[in-house]
């Protein structure tokens, strides 16, 4: 056994205790309380169970750990990852310290799978349909620029993907359809995405999932109806840098109430994925 063992063992059993600390604090579990009422323990518990079960994040500090998964609260939704709603995915970020130094930081990050969409879509009571799904080559027949509709009556030829399309229909009548080839879709992912290509991102793992999460978050946020909570949602599933607008979820250091919160300054930050084995998110 190495002598660096031991101390490594320490390290994680502490921060686990950091962690039940802080959600078991008056401040904190209240909060947890006003954003889920009865459902707040078993959340609670939720955090703790991901915590545990994930090596990588562990590496992140605790409190940062807890405002990521208060975000998940307030939106209520489940952050348990078979269930594919949202994630708390850590990050590699490079972060200036305070000599003005470049060093490695792991951080968590909420994000939200295209599960979540549809399920704060739905909340609304105004869709009929919502739907989001991979295009095979020789589905899609024709595009009208003119009406935008988009037809994909055409006839399946092979396994080949070569698109993502999502789909709304309000109860007032409205419906709408946006497609984006693969193309499109790697071209976005390639400008706005910090961890695109990384070994570990989310985008190399499940391409598919993030495609599909893409357009429907674009047809939503253009055409949908949109409640308060699906704005915060949007303004909240961020990677940071990502669009330029970083990460402005409702959850910070002053709402969770924690004296000694440490916040990064985002600006001042780019992101990858902790590690190239990282478990995959289930989009």
């Amino acid at each position: 056994m190495t002598p660096t063992a031991p101390a490594q063992q320490n390290k994680a059993v502490s921060k686990m205790d950091t962690l039940k600390n802080i959600l078991s604090a008056p401040s904190v579990s209240e909060q947890f309380k006003n954003a889920l009422k009865e459902n707040s323990g078993a959340f609670v518990a939720s955090i703790i169970d991901l915590y545990n079960g994930d090596n990588y994040l562990q590496q992140c500090n605790p409190k940062e750990v807890v405002m990521e998964a208060l975000k998940a609260a307030t939106l209520k939704l489940p952050i348990n990852k078979s269930l594919g709603f949202a994630y708390i995915i850590p990050y590699n970020n490079s972060v200036k310290d305070q000599n003005g130094n470049w060093q490695k930081v792991t951080q968590p990050q909420f994000q939200l799978g295209y599960k979540g969409y549809v399920q704060l879509a739905m909340r609304t009571g105004h869709y009929r349909f919502i739907n989001t799904d991979v295009v095979y080559e020789g589905e899609l027949k024709q595009v009208n620029k003119l009406t935008g509709e988009i037809d994909f009556s055409g006839q399946k030829t092979s396994d080949k993907i070569v698109g993502y399309f999502a789909y709304i229909e309000l109860l007032n009548g409205f419906s709408k359809t946006i497609y984006s080839d693969v193309e499109k879709i790697t071209a976005h992912a390639k400008k706005f995405s910090p961890s695109f290509g990384k070994s570990g991102s989310n985008w190399t793992k499940d391409f598919d999932g993030m495609a599909m999460k893409t357009v429907l978050k674009n047809l939503l946020s253009k055409y949908g109806y949109l409640s308060v909570e699906m704005m915060d949602a949007f303004d909240s599933d961020e990677e940071k840098g990502f669009d330029g607008m970083g990460d402005s979820g409702k959850a910070n250091s002053k709402e969770l109430a924690i004296d000694d919160a440490q916040v990064v300054d985002e600006k001042e930050t780019t992101n990858e994925t902790a590690t190239d084995n990282q478990p995959k998110p289930d989009f």
